[in-house]
């Protein structure tokens, strides 16, 4: 009797436990859910918030375009065989064409300040801009920085939705953001994803600290909002990493706190005026073995392989075979980020470094310098020609194909210049003007003070060198 009295108590224990097992399951899955729809919820609130301050920026461009003498062109006129057979041997039939394109933009103030990529307006000769409520405004652009891709652009109207602008600094890796544009002209766009990396560098600009998202971004999401869950901007979508002209999972967008700095030196002046500090780093970096030898606890800093005769580095104190860990007081990761960082800073800003000398740390004290004093771009080539230049290192002659640091290369051509007429484009070298040798933008500016009426340019691709003679304007 006993045991059936036991055997039943069991049985009803076994019950009790079992469904209670079931409710919490119940529990938990509900909990699951009820935290699916929570984050589902915020990304709609999100989107709801920020769609009406994302805009559509269309341009326009009058291009000049080479053809031969066949109206339906002929193999002489493609791009690939030029590469090869260089632009003398092209027919040359200037023709002049409208080129469209098409990306996005996002309003950062009521009265009509936009923010957007360089490469979506360029240099537009037309920018139209449409607004969430139907409006299609004309743009004027403020100011563009190139070296950032960054762009400020601006409609004349008032009350406009914005986007707050967020801080990247504090974004972490597996947060969750959110990226809005007009991928192929598909307005309204919104996808998700996480922070996959950050400081990324893809070698697409000349200043680079990414944020790489899996976040879809496709063409014409350029230049829209990347957004954390608080619906402030954290980064502009710039580019993605694809070898079928579409998505596949890795895009990158520009830290907003980079974007910041270059939008208000944007507002002030129409330029961006960067910070410098005179020093070549060791190109591959910090590896494993080379910790060793320095006497480093990570694989990451900056080894200095030179430093620069008067420059900031040289006054603060830095010596060759330094290995910089810090700038005040923040870990620096690689050779980009650390040179975007600096570049952040307007001249006179004094900044710490902290560096690791015969496997000891010192705290050095640096004070920034401007890259327009550096020696690296000439203002008498600006003026004259119609071109930036800068000095040829080993790292800019390997990325250009050249064998040799011989001579300066081009870095900008504007746009209507006698060097642009003359064909000169970013990328070639100048290895001498009226025949005297200039290895350097010093070299190059004592000649050009001298130069009147017309130069002779020694000019060289990665295919052949030939004589220019440009008339100076």
């Amino acid at each position: 009797m006993k045991l059936k009295q036991s055997i039943r108590y069991g049985v009803v224990l076994a019950v009790m436990v079992f469904g209670l097992g079931l409710a919490v399951q119940n529990v938990v899955a509900a909990s699951g859910l009820d935290t699916l729809r929570e984050t589902s919820k915020a990304f709609a609130e999100v989107s709801k918030k920020v769609i009406p301050a994302v805009v559509s920026v269309q341009v326009e461009k009058s291009i000049e375009v080479s053809r031969g003498m066949d109206p339906f062109g002929t193999p002489f006129d493609d791009e690939f065989f030029e590469r090869f057979f260089g632009r003398r041997f092209r027919q040359q039939t200037p023709e002049k064409r409208m080129q469209k394109g098409q990306g996005s933009g996002f309003i950062i103030s009521a009265d009509g300040y936009i923010l957007t990529n360089n490469h979506v307006v360029g240099e537009a000769d037309k920018i139209l801009v449409a607004i969430n409520d139907g409006r299609e405004l004309q743009a004027k652009v403020i100011g563009t920085d190139p070296k950032s891709d960054v762009a400020l652009i601006k409609v004349e109207a008032d009350n406009l939705p914005v986007i707050d602008l967020g801080d990247s600094d504090k974004l972490e890796i597996g947060e969750w953001v959110i990226a809005v544009g007009n991928p192929f002209g598909l307005s309204e766009t919104v996808t998700v994803g996480v922070v996959s990396a950050k400081s990324r560098s893809v070698g697409i600009a000349e200043y680079e600290d990414f944020i790489q998202t899996d976040a879809a971004i496709n063409p014409g999401n350029s230049g829209g909002p990347l957004l954390n869950l608080e619906g402030q901007a954290i980064g502009i979508n710039s580019a993605i990493f694809s070898q079928s002209g579409g998505y596949m999972g890795i895009g990158f967008a520009i830290p907003i706190n980079m974007a910041k700095n270059i939008k208000e030196q944007l507002l002030k002046s129409g330029k961006v005026t960067r910070g410098y500090v005179g020093i070549e780093m060791d190109k591959n970096g910090v590896t494993p073995d080379k910790a060793k030898f320095f006497g480093l606890d990570k694989n990451q800093g900056v080894i200095i392989t030179r430093v620069l005769e008067d420059s900031p580095a040289a006054k603060g104190g830095l010596k060759d075979g330094d290995v910089v860990i810090k700038l005040n007081g923040k870990e620096v990761v690689n050779n980009q980020s650390f040179r975007t960082a600096v570049s952040q800073f307007e001249p006179g800003t004094k900044v710490e470094l902290t560096v690791v000398r015969n496997n000891e740390q010192k705290d050095l004290t640096i004070t920034i310098g401007s890259l327009d004093d550096s020696g690296l771009v000439s203002s008498e080539a600006v003026g004259k020609l119609g071109l930036e230049i800068s000095d040829i290192d080993s790292d800019t002659a390997e990325r250009f194909g050249f064998s040799s640091t011989d001579g300066v290369i081009v870095t900008k051509v504007a746009r209507g210049s006698v060097a642009e007429k003359a064909n000169i484009r970013p990328g070639m070298v100048i290895l001498s003007v009226n025949r005297q040798k200039t290895n350097s933008v010093k070299d190059f500016n004592a000649v050009m003070k001298k130069a009147k009426g017309k130069v002779l340019l020694l000019v060289r691709n990665e295919d052949y060198a030939e004589y220019i003679v440009l008339e100076l304007e």
